[in-house]
C-alpha cells in the first residue's frame, strides 16, 4: 500500500531531516580523497621504485586517497603500448608516465598542468630548454617533468685507458667540486682520442643502431655542428654544409669503433663498458652502477663528464620523462595534488638518492645535490653528470623541428641511417636526397 504525503507534511519532514544532517558531526572516511590509479615507468635501477612507492604512500595517507600503482616496463614497448591503448579507449590510469615525445603526441587528451608548473618553477627554478620544448603546446603545460628516469647520456670514460692511450686526464678536465677545464675537449680531440684507444685495443663504444642510445648520441653530434634536418619553422634544412660536416665527422669516427656498432641496441654500450673492452661510452650512470656490482675494478676507473664541443657549441643528450594527467581522469584533484608532492625539492632529492644519482631533475636549482658529489667509486665520479655549471646545452635529437615531425625523425633513426649510408660508400648528395625525402614524408603525415 502507498501512503500519500501532503505538501505541508513533505516540507516539515524535509526540514527535520536537514536539521539532523547539519547537527551531525562530519566523519572523514578512510579514503575521503577518493581513488587514484597511477602508471609509473618501471625503473632500471634496483631500489628506485621503492623510493617512489614510499613517497606516494606518504602522500596518500596524508590526503586520505586510495592509491594504486602499476610499474610499467619500457621493454618490449609496453609503456608506449599502454599509452596508446588508454588514449584510444579514453580510460585507464589517472596519472601516467610518458616518455619525451608522447605528451605532444597526445596533447589533445591531456589535462593542462600550468598551475602546478607555476608554483613548482617558483620553488625549484627554471626548467631546461628541452623540457620546455617537449612539455608545452599552445601555451599549455602538457605534463610535469619527472626526475624519475630522466637522464643525460653523456660520456662515461675509463680514467686509466684515456690517460694511457689518448693522453687525456678526464679527472683534471672535469674535476670533482670545480668547474670544467675542458676548452680543449672538442670533437677533433674526441676523434684523436677514439683513434688512440682503438689502436690500444679499447675502442669507444658508440652505437649506430636504431634505438635511443645511438640516436641520442648522433643528435648531440649533429647539433654540435649546427646541423638540422628540419628547422623550428618546419622548413627542410637537410642540404646544408653543417649536415655535410656532421656526416663527414662520423665517416672519420666509424673506423675506430667496434665492427658491429650498426647492430647495437641500448644494452650494448653498457655491456661494452662493463666487460672492460671499452674506453668510453655515452650513457647515464646505469652502466657504472652495474659495474659497481659486477665489475668493481671497471667501476673504480669510470668518470662521467661533459660532451665534446663542436663548431656550434657543446650539447648533451637529455631525455626527460613527464608525469601526465589524462583529460578523462576520474580524480584530477588528487592527481594534481600528487604531482605537486612529487615535485617538491625534498621529494626530488629522495628520488635522486634512491636511483643512485641516475635521475636528473629538470630544474636549475637542483643540479648540485650531495648525492652526485659523494657517489663513488671513485669519489666524485658523478659530480659533473647533472651539468652543474651549465657547461653544455641539454638537447634532444631532431630538435628544434616541430615536435610531431622531430618525433618521427627520432623514432625512425633517420640520423644514424644517414651516417651509415654515407659511411658505407653512398655519395654525400645521395644520402642527403634520401634524408630529405624521408623528412618530406614525416611532414605530410
Amino acid at each position: 500500500m502507498s501512503r500519500k504525503l501532503s505538501r505541508r507534511q513533505f516540507v516539515a519532514a524535509t526540514a527535520a531531516t536537514s536539521a539532523a544532517l547539519i547537527a551531525a558531526p562530519y566523519v572523514r572516511s578512510a579514503h575521503a580523497g577518493g581513488r587514484l590509479s597511477i602508471g609509473f615507468w618501471d625503473h632500471w635501477v634496483p631500489g628506485a621504485n621503492k623510493t617512489l612507492t614510499e613517497l606516494v604512500k606518504e602522500w596518500a595517507e596524508s590526503e586520505k586517497v586510495e592509491a594504486q600503482i602499476d610499474y610499467i616496463t619500457s621493454q618490449g614497448n609496453k609503456l608506449l603500448l599502454t599509452i596508446s591503448a588508454e588514449a584510444q579507449a579514453r580510460t585507464g590510469h589517472d596519472v601516467l608516465t610518458m616518455p619525451a615525445w608522447n605528451p605532444h603526441a597526445n596533447a589533445e587528451l591531456l589535462e593542462p598542468v600550468n598551475e602546478i608548473m607555476e608554483t613548482t618553477i617558483a620553488e625549484n627554478g627554471q626548467v631546461n630548454s628541452t623540457v620546455e620544448y617537449l612539455g608545452q603546446a599552445g601555451g599549455a603545460w602538457l605534463g610535469v617533468p619527472a626526475c624519475f628516469g630522466s637522464q643525460i647520456k653523456g660520456p662515461c670514460s675509463r680514467i686509466d685507458l684515456m690517460k694511457t692511450y689518448a693522453d687525456i686526464d678526464v679527472q683534471a678536465m672535469y674535476p670533482a667540486g670545480s668547474p670544467p677545464k675542458a676548452a680543449d675537449w672538442t670533437l677533433e680531440t674526441f676523434l684523436k682520442a677514439a683513434e688512440g684507444c682503438y689502436k690500444g685495443g679499447f675502442p669507444f663504444g658508440i652505437g649506430l643502431g636504431q634505438t635511443a642510445d645511438s640516436v641520442d648520441t648522433a643528435g648531440a653530434v649533429f647539433q654540435s655542428f649546427g646541423a638540422e634536418l628540419v628547422d623550428a619553422k618546419g622548413d627542410l634544412t637537410v642540404k646544408t654544409d653543417a649536415v655535410r660536416q656532421a656526416l663527414d665527422f662520423y665517416k672519420k669516427l666509424i673506423p675506430f669503433l667496434p665492427a658491429d656498432v650498426a647492430a647495437w641496441d641500448d644494452s650494448s654500450n653498457n655491456k661494452w663498458l662493463i666487460s672492460g673492452k671499452g674506453a668510453l661510452i655515452m650513457n647515464p650512470p646505469s652502466a657504472w652502477a652495474v659495474a659497481k656490482r659486477d665489475a668493481p675494478q671497471v667501476a673504480a676507473q669510470c668518470w662521467t663528464h661533459g660532451f665534446p664541443a663542436g663548431p656550434a657549441g657543446r650539447f648533451a643528450p637529455y631525455v626527460p620523462f613527464f608525469w601526465t594527467i589524462w583529460a578523462f581522469s576520474k580524480n584530477k584533484d588528487a592527481a594534481k595534488s600528487l604531482l605537486r608532492h612529487l615535485s617538491r625539492p625534498s621529494s626530488i632529492e629522495r628520488l635522486v638518492i634512491g636511483s643512485g644519482g641516475y635521475d636528473l631533475p629538470a630544474y636549475n636549482k637542483l643540479t648540485t645535490l650531495k648525492v652526485w658529489a659523494e657517489a663513488e667509486p671513485p669519489k666524485g665520479t658523478l659530480y659533473h653528470y647533472p651539468n652543474p655549471y651549465n657547461h653544455q646545452k641539454l638537447s634532444i635529437a631532431a630538435a628544434p623541428a616541430p615536435p610531431k615531425i622531430a618525433q618521427q625523425i627520432y623514432t625512425q633513426a633517420t640520423l644514424t641511417k644517414m651516417v651509415l649510408r654515407h659511411a658505407q660508400g653512398e655519395p654525400m648528395e645521395n644520402t642527403l636526397a634520401w634524408a630529405e625525402g624521408e623528412c618530406e614524408g614525416f611532414m605530410r603525415s
